[in-house]
Formats: C-alpha cells, sequence, structure tokens
C-alpha cells in the first residue's frame, strides 16, 4: 500500500518557520537515547496508539490524498493563508497508512462515548432515518457509499415485501377461472341459430340467449347421467362454483319523446326515443304494471352501482327482475317477460347480474352481462368477468401474507417519517426533485390502497353476513368487484413507480446513468418534435376519420383513428379496407401517411435519441463516477484482511513475548517480566492486564509452566484460525477477479515517504508462522519528524513567495530600461538629424563671396563654430552611444547569467548582481544628458 503527502500552501513571514522548539529536540534527543535501544515493531506501534481515544479508524480520518486546503481556514486575496497547521497533530499513522484525524468528529466522538443511555437510544432511533438529504454526506465520500447503500438495501427490502403483497393477490388460477366462466355464457350457441352471446345483434337473440344459455349455465340440476343434483350440491355453476343469493336481469328505459323529430315528418312519425342520458331515463311504469319488472326502482332504494358501457354511462336504478335458486321458476319468468314485450323500443340496456365463489380456491367471480341497444337499432353485447379475492386470510400462506402486509404499513410509516425530516430540512426546494415527488406519489398511493384495504375488509363481513341471512335476495358485489379492480390497477401503478425508483439509486454509477442523462439532454429537442408530430399526427387522424369513419370501425372515431394509425406505424393495418372504403383518397391517404410519418418523422425521433446517446456516451467516458461499488467493496475487502492480519501480528506479539519474557529462565513468569516486554512491544496496559488475568487462573500474579503451555496453544489455535480466514478471503477475491493476492504470500506494511515518489516496502511472512524482521517507526519519531518536514516546507514557500516577488521586480527594470533605451536612440536620431541638416546647409550656403543676406547668415554660422557647439553635440553623441553599446553588453550578460541562474537554483536569481547599479549609472547619465541638451 502507497501513501502520498500533500504538501500544504506556503505561509508567509516567520524566519524561524524551518526550526524545531527547544521541547521539540528534547523530545527527539529523548527518543533517540532511550526508545531506539527496543523499537516495538510497526504493528505494535499502530495498536498502542489505535487504541487511544480519538484514533478510531472511522469517518473522521481523511486520505492522505484529500484536500488539505479545506482545512488550513480563510485565505487572503492574495493567497497567504491565515491559519495554516504548523504541524501534524491531526496525522496518524495506522494500518500501514497516513491518517488524518478530523478534530471535530474525533470531539463528536468522545462526547457520545460520554453519553447517557436515554442519549445513544435517541442517537440511534435518529440514525434509522439518515439518509443523503437529511445529512450532507458529499464531503465525506465513504460516508456517501455507506448511506446510499443503506438506502438502497432497504428500499430493496421495502420493494421485496411490495412485490410479494402484489403477487399474493393474483395467480395464474384467476385466468383459467375467468376462462370456463366467459366460455359458459359467451360461447354457449343458441338451439336454432347457433349464435353466441358475442353475436347478439337483435332483442330476439337476447331473448335466445335469456331462455336457453343463461339459465342453463346458471342452474346445474343434473349430473352428466342425467341424475338430479339434490341436497347440497344445488346452487353451483360447474357443480364447484357457488351461486351468491339470486341472479338479476335489470334493464333501463328512456321515455317516448325525448328527442325532436323534424317538421317534415312529425305528422308520420309520433315516437321518438333519443341516446340515453339520466335527464331523459324512463321511471314511468309500463307493461302489467305490478312488480319490480313493470316499475322503477331508483339506485338509491336498490343500493346499486352504475355500468360505463360502450354507448353511454348508465345508472343504478331501473327495472328489475330477480330470479330464483329453481330454474324452472326462473325460465317462466323470463318466457313472461317476453311475452309482455318488457324490451321495447325505448330500452337502451339490459345488464344480468351474479357471483360465484369458489372455495376450492377461495375466488369470488363478479359477473355482468350487458346488451345495448342504440336508437339505430340492432344490439351491442359486452361483458365484464371480475375475479377477484376478497377473503384474504384462509390458507397458511395468505396469513405470511398478512404478516407481510404489516411490514408493508410498517415501511410507509418508516418512509412517511422520513419524507417529513427530508422536508423540514429542505423546505419547499424539497419538491423540486423528481425523484422526490416520485416519493410523495408512491407514499400517498400507498396509504389509499391501506385506506381501501380496510374498507374491503369491513365491506366483505358485512356483504357475507347479510347474504348468510337473506340467501333468496340479490347480493350486490359489482361494486364491490368495481373497487377491487380500481384497487389493482393503483397496486399496478405503485409498483411500476417503485422500480423505477431503484434508478435513483444506482444513478450514482455512470453506466447506470445513461438512460436519465439521454433522456434529460434530448428532452427540449424531443419536445419540439412532439409538437410537429402532433400536428402533423392529428391532421392524418381527423383527415381518416371524416373519410372513413362511416364505414371502417378503426376510424368510426377520433380516438379509434389515434390509435390505429399507431397501429400502422407499428406495421398492424388494413390496406384492403382503406382502398374499399374510398379508391383514391384510400391509397393517397396511406401512402402519404406511411412516408411522412415512417420514413420522416420516426427516423428524425430515432436521430435525435441516437446523437444525445452519443454524446452522452461520450461525456460518461470522460468523465469519473460519484463513486464505484466496486471499490467500496474492494476497500473493505482490504481493510478486513489488514484486520486479520493486525490480529494474527498481536498473537505473533504475544508469543514473541511469552517466549522471550522470562529473563530468569525459571518456568515462571510474573507480570512484571510480561508487563515490560508487552510494554516494550507497545501493548497497552489495559490489554496487558486482561491477557495476563485470563490465563492466570490461580491469581497469583505468576504464571506457571502449565498456564504458559494453555496460553501457548490457544494463542497457536487462533493464529491458525486467523490464516485459514485469510485463505479463504483471498481465494474468495481470486475467484472473483482472476487475478492472484499477494496477500497469502505475504502482509503489505507500507511506511511514511517524506520524498516526492511513493515508496512502500512489504514483509513477508515466515514459513513458521513467526514475524518479519523489519522493524517500524515509532509514533513519537513520526510526529516531530513530520512537524520538521512541515516546517522546512512552510519554510521553503516563503523562500518561493519572495523569489517570485524578486522576479517581478527585475522584470518591470528590464521594462524601464528598454523605455530608456528607446529615448536614447530617439536623441541619438535627433542629434544625427540636426547635424546632417547643418551640413547640407553649409553645402549649400559655401560660396565665395559673402553679400547681403547669405553673408549674414554665413556670419551666424561662423559664431556658432567659434562657440564650440559643434563639440558639444559631438561629445554628447559620443555619450549616447557608448551608454547604448553597454546597455547591449548588459543584456547578453544577463541573459548568459540568467541560464547559469537557473541552473544553480532560485537563491542566485533573487541577486541583481552589479548590472543593477550600471542601469542606475545609466540612468542618472542619461539625465545629465538630457538635461544638457
Amino acid at each position: 500500500m502507497t501513501t502520498r503527502r500533500v504538501s500544504p500552501r506556503p505561509v508567509t513571514g516567520g524566519s524561524t518557520a524551518g526550526r524545531l522548539t527547544p521541547r521539540d529536540e528534547v523530545e527527539m534527543d529523548k527518543i533517540i537515547d532511550d526508545g531506539m535501544q527496543r523499537r516495538p515493531s510497526s504493528s505494535a506501534s499502530r495498536q498502542a496508539w489505535s487504541d487511544n481515544d480519538g484514533f478510531d479508524i472511522g469517518n473522521e480520518e481523511k486520505g492522505i490524498n484529500g484536500d488539505y486546503g479545506d482545512d488550513y481556514g480563510d485565505q487572503e486575496d492574495d493567497g497567504e493563508v491565515v491559519n495554516a497547521p504548523t504541524a501534524m497533530e491531526s496525522e496518524l499513522y495506522v494500518g500501514g497508512e497516513i491518517r488524518t484525524i478530523d478534530p471535530k468528529v474525533a470531539k463528536q466522538k468522545a462526547e457520545q462515548a460520554k453519553a447517557g443511555c436515554w442519549t445513544k437510544v435517541k442517537r440511534g432511533i435518529r440514525s434509522l432515518w439518515r439518509t443523503r438529504q437529511t445529512d450532507d454526506t458529499r464531503k465525506d465520500k465513504e460516508l456517501h457509499v455507506k448511506t446510499t447503500l443503506r438506502e438502497l438495501i432497504i428500499y430493496l427490502v421495502f420493494l421485496v415485501f411490495l412485490c410479494l403483497l402484489t403477487f399474493g393477490m393474483t395467480k395464474p388460477t384467476m385466468y383459467y377461472y375467468t376462462k370456463v366462466m366467459s366460455e359458459l355464457f359467451l360461447d354457449a350457441p343458441f338451439p336454432d341459430t347457433k349464435n353466441t352471446f358475442r353475436g347478439i345483434t337483435t332483442m330476439k337473440d337476447f331473448w335466445r340467449f335469456a331462455e336457453t344459455p343463461l339459465v342453463d349455465g346458471l342452474y346445474w340440476e343434473k349430473w352428466y347421467n342425467d341424475d338430479n343434483v339434490t341436497g347440497d350440491s344445488q346452487g353451483y355453476i360447474y357443480y364447484e362454483n357457488k351461486l351468491l343469493g339470486v341472479p338479476r336481469i335489470r334493464q333501463v328505459k328512456v321515455t317516448n319523446s325525448s328527442c325532436l323529430v323534424h317538421s317534415d315528418f312529425r305528422e308520420d312519425i309520433k315516437q321518438c326515443y333519443a341516446h340515453y342520458s339520466e335527464s331523459v331515463e324512463d321511471t314511468q311504469p309500463f307493461g302489467l304494471m305490478n312488480g319490480t319488472a313493470w316499475e322503477h326502482s331508483s339506485e338509491e332504494s336498490l343500493d346499486g352501482s352504475g355500468h360505463s358501457g360502450r354507448l353511454a354511462s348508465y345508472g343504478g336504478g331501473g327495472y328489475y327482475l330477480d330470479l330464483t335458486h329453481e330454474k324452472a321458476d326462473s325460465l317462466a319468468s323470463i318466457i313472461e317477460l317476453k311475452q309482455n314485450l318488457w324490451l321495447d323500443r325505448g330500452t337502451r340496456a339490459v345488464m344480468v347480474d351474479f357471483s360465484v365463489y369458489n372455495a376450492n380456491i377461495n375466488l369470488f367471480c363478479i359477473v355482468r352481462l350487458v346488451v345495448e341497444f342504440p336508437p339505430t337499432g340492432g344490439a351491442i353485447p359486452s361483458w365484464t368477468f371480475r375475479t377477484v379475492k376478497l377473503l384474504r386470510y384462509v390458507t397458511a400462506f395468505d396469513y405470511f401474507i398478512m404478516a407481510c402486509e404489516g411490514i408493508f404499513a410498517l415501511f410507509i410509516l418508516y418512509y412517511i417519517v422520513e419524507e417529513i425530516l427530508e422536508i423540514k430540512v429542505h423546505r419547499l426546494s424539497y419538491f423540486k426533485s423528481t425523484w422526490n415527488c416520485l416519493d410523495v406519489i408512491i407514499i400517498i398511493v400507498s396509504v389509499v390502497c391501506m385506506a381501501f384495504y380496510v374498507y374491503r375488509a369491513l365491506r366483505v363481513d358485512e356483504m357475507i353476513e347479510d347474504l348468510l341471512s337473506r340467501p333468496d335476495q340479490y347480493s350486490d358485489f359489482e361494486f364491490l368487484g368495481y373497487c377491487q379492480s380500481i384497487f389493482n390497477n393503483v397496486i399496478a401503478v405503485a409498483v411500476f413507480l417503485a422500480w423505477i425508483k431503484v434508478f435513483k439509486y444506482i444513478s450514482f454509477n455512470k453506466t447506470m446513468n445513461q438512460l436519465s442523462s439521454t433522456l434529460s439532454k434530448c428532452a427540449k429537442d424531443v419536445g419540439g418534435f412532439t409538437i410537429m408530430f402532433l400536428i402533423i399526427f392529428l391532421a392524418y387522424a381527423q383527415f381518416g376519420y371524416l373519410v372513413f369513419g362511416t364505414q371502417i370501425k378503426d376510424f368510426s372515431s377520433v380516438g379509434d383513428c389515434i390509435f390505429t394509425l399507431l397501429r400502422i406505424v407499428l406495421g398492424d393495418f388494413n390496406f384492403h379496407e382503406l382502398q374499399e372504403a374510398n379508391r383514391v383518397l384510400g391509397p393517397i391517404f396511406f401512402m402519404t401517411y406511411v412516408f411522412v410519418v415512417f420514413f420522416v418523422l420516426l427516423n428524425m425521433f430515432l436521430a435525435i435519441i441516437n446523437d444525445t446517446y452519443s454524446e452522452v456516451k461520450a461525456d460518461i467516458a470522460n468523465q469519473k463516477s460519484e463513486f464505484e461499488l466496486t471499490d467500496y467493496f474492494k476497500k473493505g475487502y482490504e481493510k478486513m484482511v489488514g484486520k486479520l492480519n493486525f490480529k494474527r501480528d498481536k498473537i505473533a506479539d504475544i508469543q514473541e513475548a511469552l517466549a522471550h519474557a522470562d529473563a530468569n529462565a525459571d518456568q515462571h513468569l510474573d507480570f512484571d517480566e510480561w508487563r515490560h516486554e508487552l510494554k516494550c512491544r507497545g501493548h497497552a496496559d489495559a490489554e496487558i492486564e486482561a491477557v495476563f488475568a485470563k490465563y492466570d487462573v490461580d491469581g497469583d500474579r505468576i504464571l506457571d509452566a502449565e498456564e504458559q503451555m494453555k496460553m501457548a496453544a490457544d494463542l497457536e489455535g487462533q493464529k491458525t484460525d486467523l490464516n485459514n480466514q485469510l485463505a479463504e478471503l483471498e481465494e474468495a477475491q481470486v475467484t472473483t477477479t482472476n487475478r492472484p493476492q499477494t496477500a497469502s504470500a505475504g502482509r503489505s506494511k507500507s511506511r511514511v515517504s517524506f520524498n516526492d515518489g511513493l515508496d512502500s516496502d512489504d514483509e513477508d511472512s515466515q514459513a513458521g508462522g513467526g514475524r518479519g524482521g523489519v522493524s517500524g517507526v515509532s509514533y513519537e519519531e513520526f510526529v516531530v519528524l513530520s512537524r520538521r518536514v512541515d516546517r522546512m516546507e512552510h519554510s521553503i514557500g516563503s523562500i518561493v513567495s519572495k523569489i517570485d516577488a524578486v522576479l517581478v521586480k527585475l522584470e518591470a527594470m528590464e521594462r524601464a530600461k528598454l523605455k530608456r533605451r528607446e529615448t536614447m536612440g530617439k536623441l541619438l536620431d535627433s542629434i544625427t538629424e540636426e547635424r546632417e541638416i547643418k551640413q547640407a546647409y553649409k553645402s549649400t550656403m559655401g560660396l565665395p563671396s559673402r553679400s547681403g543676406s547669405s553673408a549674414s547668415a554665413y556670419s551666424d554660422y561662423d559664431e556658432d563654430e567659434s562657440s564650440g557647439g559643434n563639440v558639444k553635440r559631438e561629445q554628447m553623441e559620443r555619450l549616447v552611444r557608448e551608454e547604448l553599446e553597454r546597455w547591449d553588453s548588459d543584456a547578453s550578460f544577463s541573459q548568459t547569467s540568467g541560464r547559469a541562474a537557473s541552473r544553480g537554483g532560485s537563491a542566485q536569481r533573487s541577486r541583481p548582481g552589479s548590472s543593477g547599479s550600471q542601469r542606475l549609472t545609466l540612468g542618472d547619465s542619461n539625465n545629465m544628458s538630457t538635461s544638457n541638451v
């Protein structure tokens, strides 16, 4: 194992930063003189210091590779650290690596150790609801991993119980139960037409169904050998399904003149029956005017439930007839209704309701057969078979499910408290997270389901009691079956959302985060594409509805058109129906829709997803996961191996102490000899006392030969067990990673390296199970040396800062020098130009005769010559040229000395040398020359 020291930031100021205090000098001399005579091994040193309070390996320890800058306090604008540590009191050499102790966390642990029992209980209860949102775990990577794994494990347990509940409510037997019941009533043929309930098209077909398949299916009064069914066997369908109460036939009607007839036909058409609605429902008696079949009953009086059919939604009232338990009586009642025209033009729906219970499988089947009669004439059949489990607890497995339901309720209570705590911490910002909203939805759905569960249990018990007290009455399980179906649907949604929530806990991994990242990144593009797609899609839907709606069932409504167009995209279509409906627009509609939607829009959508997924893959390849579970488990494995190695080293220490502590060789080991030997090896007094007292049976503070042999045997047995455990761990690791582990050959014990490199050394186990001969570094030495290294680093940082300041000043001087040189160059150019002008003037005016103005000008020129102005200009020009040449030589010298300084170190660069004084002299000369000019 390798460790690395991250150098602290440099601290300016203080000339004694690299010196040792007198206290440190005395401490170091004491260690060298006394402690080095018999230095304890590294494992013993680690044990001696790891036993102390505040040095436990826990969350307060930070890896040495962490950012030390965060712990150095506030920083000034110039980058200078205000409160930097002057020593390494917060670091500890434990387990072969440098650990950093957080004083705050260590203090918290000390307070926890001193806390009372009630305080510990409250903290333990509070820790049950510790999550990543209630506690800020972003700064502590290991704590973040532990918290996430804890949340994931708890949630998986919750998900397991939720799945047990849902799967306990349904089973494959339900499907077969529904299948046999539906085939009995829906597929039984009529005697004369061979039609079935599924093919009913007229009122006469309904009476055919009621007189034969319905009655024959409800009443099984004969065995297959034509023997009569007697006694308790009566009242069963298929001889297995108990008919609960009696069946009921109910119809709803609308009144005459419920619609308006056009004025042109009012003389010829006197009756008009509209679509069904509660406002036009007929409530007047008709026909025989007696009995419930001919007199209207309200929904409240029947305590019934409505029904949503294919054409309309019907109320729970109407005209009804309850059949009997006898087949003949029921058939006679049906024939009477038929002969007296119970169904007429005002009839809009007829419903046949009954419920059965199968005790073999503890299931109810609630049946409703519906025939709707639209205003257009004809008949439209529909049906519902609801197979539900209303009696929950019968078998042992049912009671197991009851226990799971109780645990599920506790989980919901647990998550309610957890979400309340998170809302308390984050306030309204809690609802900004999609995962938090999903948590709330799951909890609400679960609470609603539990409330319905209680209502169902109470309602079923009440209905069964009423049924048993009045067996000849109709028992309406329809509403309860409907609620149970809604309950199953809601539970299905809850389970679906619960499975989706798993992504919340596994999205920390960059591979697991691909789906959510892809969807979030392409959301804007997909939103724009959806608007464009809907415009085109709805245009085609309305086009199909208007063109084909009167001839093709799949286009009979706008909703059917939408689903039909989606099926065309998936390849499910009937081109011949379109062509037969409209030979011109049908093919055009089909070809243009397939080209625009399938070949253009669908490929655009796939291109958006594909491009976004490629970007996400590229981003994921370049980023690092928040944390990797494999690294965490690997770290746990290494920690476990380290603990086992440490225990083995500890046993080896005691074995060596047992072998060498008897200095006088009298076969009697007293406590002082034992304590002195183990103290030299770094063991604590409490541990020494405990081990000695365990084997000192007689309490005389002396271990005789027998007691020593017993201790040696126990130690050897413990060491063998530890070696076996290590071998098992190493074998499991090799099996998992297919890589050989070096732990079986020896154990690695890292040393601290104060250089920039990473040095480590290994200690190989001896064949006889003895200890290695390499000795470690004691904690006192480590602390003192660490302080020296820290102060040396701080001093070097201060020197580097000063060198940087000198380099900045030198750069400023160099820029000033270049500016002065430019000024001198301009001055030299001015002198040269003036001299050339003078020479040109002299050559022009150099004539033999001196008369007029020319003579006067020449006279002035002679005066200038005589005054010595030409000599001064030549002198000034010479000084400027010499200074420029000197600057050139200084520049070349500076470059040479700079290269030498870079090879020799920063100390030489900090001295400006003699060139600085030359620059100052030149600067003074420059000023003087300029003043002369």
